[in-house]
């Protein structure tokens, strides 16, 4: 059993890349890292967890195997591999948040 014992925003530029498949990896953009803890206190480790909630060591369902981290500034683009952006997407059920001038 690990603990966490602190967490960190990740700064524009980390990835955590995936295989999906023999021939096949994505990346996703890391939003934070965490300092995990063993329970007894004998070692400790970072992890980066992405966007889309995958961190090594998680328990999943097998499909996709962690490779590495890589970092690249933000203002040389995305890894060819990065997951695209998601468009277009809306909400449908929620509350209204739409901008009311103040009266």
């Amino acid at each position: 059993m690990k603990r966490i014992v602190e967490i960190v925003p990740a700064r524009p530029g980390w990835y955590a890349r995936w295989r999906l498949g023999p021939d096949a990896t994505r990346c996703y953009p890391v939003t934070l890292w965490a300092l995990l803890e063993h329970h007894d206190g004998s070692g400790r480790e970072v992890v980066g967890v992405d966007c889309v909630g995958q961190w090594p060591g998680a328990d999943d369902d097998g499909t996709v195997d962690f490779v590495r981290y890589l970092f690249q500034t933000p203002d040389s683009g995305v890894p060819a591999d990065a997951e695209p952006p998601a468009t277009g997407q809306t909400r449908e059920t929620g509350p209204d948040v739409t901008a009311v001038p103040a009266a």
